[in-house]
């Protein structure tokens, strides 16, 4: 009943936040047109013609019960930038791209990020120092920021790598080996600047939760009974790693708006770079659209944690247990 009612609000929230944005998407194609000669007559007719076809013209809670309509049909709309581009379409070209650099950098940057995080919370020392450091200047460093620094060093600089884009110009977006090898040219510098703070917030993340269990007091009774080291980290570590699965659900959820700075960074034409145009452009139905996918996923991660809980904490097995 909670992702129900997170759902509706959300939902309602997806429909209101773009309209009290001063304006509307047909100001701006109208507008664009004052520079080719249109007369304001006709800019004027051209200008109703719109939001008659856009249902703009009509009240805004008319406009709230098209919308769930629609999108419970799974009828997400037509852009009004891109008209008459089904909005579906756009985010299917777009979404492709977004889950090619966000999938491997979490993954990757989940594994790496926790096994460094553990080894220095248990070995500690001055490996513990010089992982905690590096760990969190990079985790407090921004997306943009890596992003702007890996441009300038290794495509500006150095010139190992494409300035921007996905692909080279002139070729069209296709499942061949020759279109895959050009793209990955444009992948490298977006995913590195990904998976590289991933990896610093997680070993953050690991090492602290590892150092809190590692002073528990279960641990210090296991010792004192003799239990060897090999099967308390087997405990230690499985206990700290829960709220690194919640981070990684939530991680994996909200991939799907795409890093929308990285993306702007290097032009590359994913969920984050769609967004941003609409969200320019006042685009209701594409901002709906991705937004209310966003939603739907974070609330779906939610949701699988939870189950997953079950399974992987005896804790909440036994109070399941003992409740029954």
């Amino acid at each position: 009943m909670w992702y129900l009612g997170a759902l509706v609000v959300a939902v309602v929230l997806n429909f209101l936040l773009p309209r009290l944005v001063p304006g509307n998407p047909v100001d701006v194609i109208v507008s664009s047109m004052g520079s080719g000669g249109v007369s304001s007559g006709a800019r004027q007719k051209i200008y109703e013609a719109y939001m008659q076809e856009f249902g703009l013209n009509q009240p805004l809670w008319q406009q709230f019960f098209s919308y769930l309509g629609n999108a419970l049909h799974g009828n997400l709309g037509e852009s009004f930038s891109y008209y008459p581009a089904p909005v579906s379409g756009l985010i299917g070209f777009a979404l492709p791209w977004t889950l090619a650099l966000q999938i491997p950098a979490i993954l990757i940057g989940w594994i790496i990020g926790n096994v460094i995080g553990a080894i220095a919370a248990y070995k500690g020392g001055g490996w513990d120092k010089s992982v905690f450091t590096g760990a969190l200047f990079l985790s407090s460093m921004p997306y943009y920021c890596l992003s702007i620094l890996l441009l300038y060093g290794l495509a500006v600089g150095l010139k190992w790598f494409p300035v921007g884009g996905s692909y080279s110009l002139g070729l069209s977006p296709e499942l061949t080996w020759s279109f895959l090898g050009d793209a990955s040219h444009y992948y490298w510098l977006p995913f590195l600047s990904l998976v590289v703070i991933n990896i610093g917030t997680q070993a953050t993340g690991m090492r602290a939760m590892s150092i809190y269990e590692l002073g528990s007091d279960y641990v210090n009774y296991s010792r004192s009974l003799g239990i060897g080291d090999a099967k308390m980290t087997r405990y230690i570590f499985g206990n700290a790693m829960l709220p690194q699965i919640t981070g990684l659900a939530l991680s994996l959820g909200t991939m799907v708006g795409g890093a929308l700075v990285t993306e702007l960074v290097f032009n590359y034409q994913g969920m984050g770079t769609l967004l941003f145009n609409a969200i320019s452009s006042s685009d209701y139905p594409v901002i709906q659209a991705v937004t209310l996918i966003i939603t739907l996923a974070v609330l779906l991660a939610n949701y699988v944690v939870e189950v997953l809980y079950g399974f992987i904490d005896p804790r909440i097995r036994a109070a399941k247990t003992g409740e029954s």
